[in-house]
């Protein structure tokens, strides 16, 4: 439609682009605010496991040159917003059903005076100490190449040379 009489802000709304919107990088990926609700919450156990990460203390992130990693239970985390800001604790259960987890002294009263855990979602909390296996030292190692290059493998051949 010719919409030369409207001003320029008004043409671009009723055209239906708005200027301040980014284009998409891939035409198979969709941006449909209802699709990617309905794909995070319909989300499967791996998957969530990977929605689940939180990023690593300044420290862990210098030593393993990873941003994030995917949490579990036992590691020890720092609670960095909401009502339990400033909290450390050790990670009770990863409850990926409701994409929370529960932290040690993270708990509310109820009116019977029972404790219960309070849900925390991981993006909220910063692992402070990861709880090591075999599987998380080559999921580490395999970050670390792909962030670094081959050259990173040697390195972490001899770091790792005294764990196991």
């Amino acid at each position: 439609p010719h919409l030369g009489g409207f001003p320029q802000a008004l043409q671009t709304r009723l055209r239906g682009s708005t200027p301040s919107r980014k284009m998409k990088y891939s035409a198979a990926v969709t941006s449909s605010r209802r699709k990617n609700r309905k794909a995070h919450f319909s989300a499967d156990s791996e998957s969530r496991r990977k929605i689940m990460s939180a990023t690593l203390s300044k420290d862990l992130r210098e030593k393993y040159s990873v941003r994030a990693m995917p949490i579990r239970k036992d590691d020890e985390v720092l609670v960095v917003r909401g009502a339990f800001k400033n909290r450390e604790g050790k990670v009770m259960q990863c409850y990926r059903k409701k994409f929370v987890i529960h932290v040690e002294r993270c708990v509310t009263d109820k009116v019977n005076k029972q404790q219960v855990q309070v849900g925390i979602h991981p993006s909220n909390v910063m692992i402070t100490k990861l709880k090591l296996d075999k599987d998380r030292l080559n999921l580490l190692n395999r970050k670390r190449v792909e962030k670094d290059g081959a050259a990173a493998v040697s390195q972490t051949e001899v770091n790792m040379a005294g764990v196991d």
